[in-house]
């Protein structure tokens, strides 16, 4: 559990589970959505390439904090529970990521 303004560390697995080294990045993703707004990363791995060997597992920290704004506004009253997800997969030379819709 963490509360508004509180700093807080989690740690995120990754695993290759391939024969060769692959190096990845991450995006990440708030829901619900419009808590994203008081989510706030103080260090994170995502969006840095990473790079797993052969069939490593490597645990990767999030140092984060809910701005204490999140406990004032109205629309978040009856909301307890903040789920921060990530994608991780392979990048590659060229690879764009396509920009979704709602945040154009």
């Amino acid at each position: 559990q963490v509360h508004p303004g509180e700093t807080a560390l989690a740690f995120y697995t990754a695993r290759n589970p391939t024969e060769r080294p692959v190096i990845g990045i991450s995006t990440y993703n708030v829901i619900p959505f419009d808590a994203g707004q008081y989510f706030n990363k103080i260090q994170c791995f995502c969006f840095e390439e990473q790079l797993l060997n052969p069939h490593e597992e490597v645990h990767m920290p999030v140092f984060f904090y809910i701005d204490p704004e999140f406990a004032e506004d109205p629309k978040m009253q009856n909301l307890d529970t903040l789920t921060l997800s990530y994608t991780f997969f392979e990048a590659r030379e060229g690879l764009q990521i396509p920009m979704p819709k709602f945040a154009r």
